[in-house]
Order: structure tokens, then C-alpha cells, then sequence
């Protein structure tokens, strides 16, 4: 199954470039819609929509403080994802969340949410490949691409088969821990796209731990391109405003574009 997302970086990847999938937490600030429409049009390939969770164990403090911020303002899955449906963003979208709000849910109910919202694609990255059944049947029905995630511990014999159940794209996790800026790229994201580049033709998107365009160019000398989460979301946190953001995300897009 192929749908929007992977179609959009596909076509990146076939025109010589790389891509570039910016992270913005929902419902975070009056302006959060906007500051998306303002990143799409700044040049990202995809928008990865993050919906708050009281407890999200992937994320560092910036995403953290960005979730606990956006719930206290009211935010909820159903309320972002209404304003979604009503946009025209202009470019695919993704959610990531977690398990226990699809669960909570209904696997089929989510699924189906995020299709009447037109939303393409869904991270869930607390569950696992082994224990994803019924949410990618749920997703596969309702025509929502599952992106899965290729750990750097990942033993070489399992990577073939989460390339194999992903779909949009193979989200290679750069570090071990949580998301964030950091000084400099871990070897351990040059080492995970690679291995993941061997087993699949499908997009390869880094993300953890890159936070600058310096660190995108890097990492996209080996993978097809970047997940740029903490320093989207800082640049938010920090009242940068739709412009602000979409200058960041500009950035982003030059550098790898040169």
C-alpha cells in the first residue's frame, strides 16, 4: 500500500532531492494550524503532527513541555483533528502519538478519524512490529500508511520486516533515548540508514537527534532525508510564530537543496 506520504517523498527522492518532514506539536498555541501551512509552503515534503500525550517516553523535555502545554490549553486528539480536517495544509500529513490514544479509541475509530481528517499517514512508536497487528489491519483498511520505526539495535534478520510492514516511509531512529537537539550527529544514525538503505526501496527518513541543517545535510549523504522534530517545536515554544517557524524549515530546505 502506497498512499500520499510515501508518493511525496518518493517524488523528492526521484527529482535528486532530499526530503525534509518537519515535527509540529498540535494544538500547541492559538497559531499551530497556521505555523503548518506556514512550513509547507517553506518548503517541507510532509508534516508529522504530533497529538499530545500525558506521557510521551519517546520525547525529551522540549516535546514534553510542549505536549503538557498543549493539553492544558484544552487540546485533544478529536479537537486537533477536526481543525485538520477543515485545513489545507498542502502538503501530506502524518500523526504520531501513542499507543493508548488509538487504544483508547478504537483502533478502527482511529484509523478511521484520521482518513475522514485527511490525514495519510500514523507513527506509533510504543508499539512495537510484534505487537501491531490489530492497529495495521485497523490502518490498512482505512487507507492509513504505518510508518515503523528501525532502532539502532535493531538485529539485521528483524530490519527486513519492519521495512517490509512500513509504510510512507522507514523512520530510522538516530540515537538510543529521547528526542532533542544535540551538538553533534551520533554515529549511530549514519550506521542505522545504511543498514536500513540495504534492505528497502522504500523513503529512509532519519530522525532523533538531528536538529540542525548541518546535521540534515549529514545524515542525508547516506538516507533519503530528515524527521526534524525538538528544534521545530523550541522555535514554537519561543513565540517564534508561523514566520519564525517557517524560517527555520526554510533553512532546512536550502541547505539541503544546495
Amino acid at each position: 500500500m502506497s498512499g500520499a506520504l510515501e508518493a511525496a517523498l518518493r517524488a523528492r527522492r526521484e527529482s535528486g532531492g532530499k526530503c525534509v518532514v518537519p515535527y509540529l506539536t498540535g494544538g500547541l498555541g492559538d497559531d499551530w494550524l497556521e505555523t503548518m501551512e506556514a512550513v509547507a509552503q517553506a518548503g517541507a515534503d510532509a508534516i508529522e503532527i504530533g497529538i499530545p500525550f500525558s506521557d510521551p517516553v519517546m520525547d525529551g523535555p522540549t516535546i514534553q513541555l510542549a505536549n503538557d502545554k498543549a493539553l492544558d490549553s484544552g487540546a485533544t486528539p478529536l479537537s486537533i483533528l477536526e481543525r485538520v480536517r477543515n485545513a489545507d495544509i498542502g502538503v501530506p500529513t502524518a500523526v504520531m502519538t501513542y499507543g493508548n490514544i488509538a487504544y483508547r479509541m478504537g483502533w478502527d475509530r482511529f484509523a478511521n478519524t484520521l482518513a475522514e481528517s485527511g490525514v495519510s499517514g500514523c507513527i506509533l512508536p510504543d508499539i512495537p512490529l510484534e505487537e501491531s497487528g490489530l492497529w495495521t489491519a485497523a490502518a490498512d483498511e482505512a487507507g492509513i500508511e504505518t510508518v515503523m520505526l528501525a532502532a539502532p539495535t535493531a538485529p539485521d534478520e528483524r530490519l527486513p520486516l519492519i521495512c517490509e510492514r512500513s509504510h510512507g516511509f522507514v523512520y530510522a531512529v538516530g540515537l538510543l533515548g529521547i528526542t532533542g537537539v544535540r551538538t553533534e550527529l551520533a554515529e549511530s544514525a549514519k550506521v542505522i540508514a545504511g543498514r536500513v538503505k540495504q534492505v528497502t526501496e522504500k523513503p529512509v527518513l532519519v530522525g532523533v537527534g538531528v536538529g540542525t541543517p548541518e546535521q540534515a545535510v549529514e545524515i542525508s549523504e547516506i538516507a533519503d532525508g530528515v524527521v526534524v522534530g525538538s528544534a521545530i517545536v523550541q522555535r514554537m515554544l519561543d513565540g517564534g510564530g508561523p514566520e519564525g517557524v517557517a524560517e527555520l524549515v526554510a533553512e532546512f530546505r536550502a541547505a539541503l537543496d544546495a
